[in-house]
């Protein structure tokens, strides 16, 4: 087994690039530092770290093995969270974490529950779906999720989709907008990976895709764009409610584009409840659901 402190360690000089840095990121002697690293190198069998009199160099090997030491140390401290009760690791699709789990949290979190702290990480979907399935997430919030035996999935909400335009745009004072008329504007697009382009083949079918213009990587950039009148978009409604609300976007509903947003945790042994954030995300939206 490898020693977690040793491999704090390494990928603290690693990172840092001095054993001084290192030293004063964790807190410790310098001499303590070279000890740990001394250790790790006679336990492996490796040198891992270069010195000199100029600093230290990390070998190639050294930094081959770092993401296996980051992900080790991710697995030692999920590990004593889940002993102690303390943190849980949720995931979400960018566009789910900035504008639609927020308000959840919050309220979980003002509960004052037991294992109450969550650490949100947020990222591209496919880069959230591959820390779920790392074992480096307890549970993920996800615009799209391919099923898989070791998880449960639920259907947490149905987001409508709504095209964006200028206030000064020719649709800005449409009600809607149709199947036909949407496939022949030109759209700006957004994150790839996001699940869209699937959804929107499928909504299509024989029309085909609308042609993609620019692609901007992030919905942020995407607002931005639209409301320079660089063209217009599809995003999810909850991410344009405040430009609405403002006048500096007009959102146009369109009939049956919808994403059906899930929810997806390990499943755990014996029957165990799901993580506590998780209870709460279903329970929360059932109860605005019977509203």
């Amino acid at each position: 087994m490898l020693n977690p402190v040793w491999l704090k360690s390494l990928v603290a000089i690693v990172q840092t690039g001095s054993f001084q840095s290192a030293a004063r990121t964790l807190g410790l002697a310098q001499p303590t530092v070279s000890q740990h690293l001394q250790k790790l190198e006679e336990q492996v069998g490796v040198t891992l770290v270069h010195r000199s009199r100029s600093g230290c160099q990390p070998t190639t090997r050294a930094l081959a093995f770092m993401r296996h030491a980051t992900a080790l140390l991710d697995m030692h401290d999920r590990a004593l969270d889940a002993l102690h009760g303390r943190r849980q690791r949720v995931g979400a699709s960018s566009n789910i974490g900035t504008y639609l789990l927020q308000p959840f949290l919050r309220s979980y979190l003002g509960t004052g529950a037991e294992g109450g702290e969550v650490d949100l990480r947020i990222a591209a979907n496919p880069d959230v779906a591959d820390q779920l399935l790392a074992g480096q997430l307890d549970a993920a919030v996800m615009e799209w999720w391919i099923p898989h035996p070791d998880f449960e999935q639920r259907q947490w909400r149905v987001e409508p989709l709504v095209l964006i335009v200028g206030p000064d745009h020719p649709l800005a004072g449409a009600e809607s907008i149709e199947r036909a008329r949407l496939v022949e504007l030109p759209m700006l697009g957004g994150e790839p990976g996001s699940g869209t382009g699937r959804l929107l083949t499928e909504y299509f079918g024989e029309l085909g895709v609308p042609r993609s213009g620019m692609q901007l990587g992030s919905t942020e950039a995407v607002k931005q764009a639209v409301r320079a009148g660089l063209g217009v978009s599809l995003v999810l409604a909850s991410a344009v409610c405040d430009e609405v609300r403002s006048g500096t976007l007009v959102a146009l509903p369109i009939p049956g584009l919808e994403k059906h947003v899930q929810l997806i945790w390990r499943k755990p042994p014996r029957n165990l409840p799901p993580p506590g954030f998780v209870v709460h995300l279903l329970e929360t939206e059932a109860a605005v659901g019977d509203v």
